[in-house]
C-alpha cells in the first residue's frame, strides 16, 4: 500500500497511485461476516422463545446474554493484546470463527437454561477472540482515509447476513423445530471459517509489550473515548430483549406475535445493513465522533419510545422503534472502530481494539443483566428508562471528550 514507484525518462519517480480500499481482504472479511451473522442471527431470532420453552424468563435471558458477553470480554482483551505480538494474526481469527459457528449449532443439544448459558458463553468467547484480530487486520488493509468506508462495507455485509438469518428462521419455523434450526446454522458457520481463512496477510514485526505496559501506552485521547463508550455500553442491552418485548406488546395473537417479533427483528437488521456504509461515509464527512454521539442518542430515543408505547401499539410504531434501534447499532459498530483507528498507533491496534471490545463487553454484561433484572422485578419501563439515561449520558460525554 502507499505510493508506487515507476521509471520515467530514465529516472525513478514516485507516483501517488491511490490504493483501492475494496481489496481482497475487505471483500473476504465481508463474506466471512455475512455467513457468520447469517448463522448467528438465525439462532438469535428463536433464542428467546427456545429459552422460555426450557424454563427461562426475561431475567434469565438477560443473565445468559450478560454472562456470555462478560466471558467474551476477557477473550477480546487477551486476543487483541496477544495478536499484537504475532507475525500473523489470521490463525487466531480462524479459531474464533470456528468456535462461534460450532457454538450456535450446539444449542440443539441443550435442555436447560444452564446448559444454554454454558454453550452461549463458549461460543461468545470465540466471537470475542476473533473481533479485535479482524478489526486490526481490516484497519491495516486499507489507507487511513478509507478506514471508515472499509468498516462501513464490512458492517453492511455483516448485517446483510443478519437480515437473512431471521428470515431463514421465519421460513424454517414452518417446517421444523427449534433444535433442527440450531443444527442447520452449522452450515453458514463453517462457510465463514473458509472465507476468513482465504484472506492474504503479510507478516508483521513482533511488537508485543508487557500486557500492562501495552494498556498504559494507549493514548490519552483514546482513553477518554473509552470512557464515553463505557457509559453508553452500560445501557446497550442485547437486541434479543427487544424481540421479547415486541412479542409482549404485539397487537396480534400469541402465535402470530412470535412471527411479528421476528419480522420486526428482520426489519431492524435490514436497516442496520442498509445504513452501515452510508453512516461510514457520513462519519468521514461530518466527523466520526459527532456522528457516533448521534447514534448513541438514537438508542436513547428508542428506549424512550418503548416507555411511552401503549399496551398494544400499532405495528407502525413498533417499526419506528426498531428503525431507531437499527440506525443506532449501525453507528455504534461502524464508527467506534473508525474513531479507534484515528486515535491508535499501528503497533497498538490489537490492544486498542481488544480494550474497546472489552469495555463494550463489560457494558453488555451490566446492560443486559440490569435491564432484565429491572424488567422482571419492577417493570419493563424501569429497564428501558435505565437504558435511555446511560445512552444520553454517553452521547454527552463523547461530544465533550477531547
Amino acid at each position: 500500500m502507499g505510493p508506487e514507484r515507476e521509471r520515467v525518462d530514465g529516472l525513478d519517480s514516485v507516483t501517488t497511485v491511490p490504493t483501492p480500499w475494496l481489496n481482497r481482504t475487505v471483500l473476504a472479511f465481508g463474506v466471512a461476516s455475512f455467513f457468520s451473522d447469517a448463522g448467528h442471527e438465525t439462532a438469535t431470532a428463536i433464542l428467546p422463545f427456545f429459552l422460555v420453552s426450557v424454563g427461562g424468563s426475561a431475567a434469565v435471558l438477560g443473565l445468559v446474554e450478560g454472562v456470555a458477553d462478560a466471558l467474551s470480554t476477557a477473550a477480546k482483551l487477551v486476543s487483541g493484546w496477544y495478536s499484537d505480538g504475532l507475525r500473523h494474526r489470521k490463525p487466531l481469527g480462524v479459531a474464533g470463527y470456528a468456535a462461534t459457528g460450532v457454538g450456535m449449532a450446539a444449542f440443539a443439544l441443550t435442555w436447560t437454561p444452564l446448559q444454554l448459558l454454558v454453550v452461549r458463553a463458549l461460543s461468545w468467547m470465540g466471537r470475542g477472540m476473533r473481533g479485535p484480530v479482524r478489526d486490526a487486520m481490516l484497519a491495516e488493509a486499507v489507507p487511513p482515509e478509507a478506514v471508515g468506508r472499509a468498516f462501513g462495507f464490512h458492517r453492511a455485509m455483516d448485517t446483510v447476513g443478519a437480515v437473512l438469518g431471521p428470515l431463514s428462521a421465519l421460513v424454517l419455523l414452518s417446517f421444523c423445530g427449534y433444535r433442527a434450526i440450531f443444527a442447520l446454522t452449522l452450515i453458514p458457520g463453517l462457510l465463514s471459517v473458509v472465507a476468513f481463512a482465504s484472506t492474504p496477510e503479510r507478516a508483521r514485526d513482533r511488537t508485543r509489550l508487557d500486557f500492562r505496559a501495552s494498556i498504559r501506552e494507549l493514548p490519552r485521547p483514546y482513553r477518554s473515548f473509552l470512557v464515553a463508550v463505557g457509559i453508553f455500553g452500560l445501557g446497550d442491552f442485547a437486541r434479543s430483549l427487544l424481540i421479547l418485548r415486541a412479542a409482549q406488546l404485539s397487537p396480534v395473537g400469541a402465535v402470530s406475535a412470535q412471527y411479528l417479533a421476528i419480522g420486526l427483528y428482520v426489519f431492524h437488521n435490514l436497516v442496520h445493513a442498509g445504513a452501515a456504509y452510508g453512516i461510514g461515509v457520513l462519519g468521514t464527512r461530518l466527523g466520526a465522533r459527532r456522528t457516533l454521539a448521534a447514534g448513541y442518542a438514537l438508542f436513547g430515543l428508542m428506549a424512550l419510545g418503548f416507555i411511552i408505547a401503549p399496551a398494544h401499539p400499532s405495528v407502525w410504531m413498533l417499526l419506528g422503534l426498531f428503525l431507531l434501534a437499527g440506525l443506532s447499532l449501525s453507528a455504534e459498530e461502524v464508527l467506534e472502530g473508525t474513531v479507534a483507528a484515528e486515535l491508535l498507533p499501528e503497533h497498538l491496534r490489537g490492544t486498542g481494539y481488544g480494550t474497546l471490545a472489552a469495555v463494550n463487553g463489560v457494558g453488555d454484561l451490566v446492560a443486559s443483566a440490569a435491564v432484565g433484572f429491572l424488567w422482571a422485578t419492577i417493570s419493563p419501563t424501569a429497564g428501558f428508562l435505565y437504558a435511555a439515561s446511560t445512552s444520553f449520558l454517553g452521547a454527552l460525554v463523547l461530544l465533550r471528550a477531547r
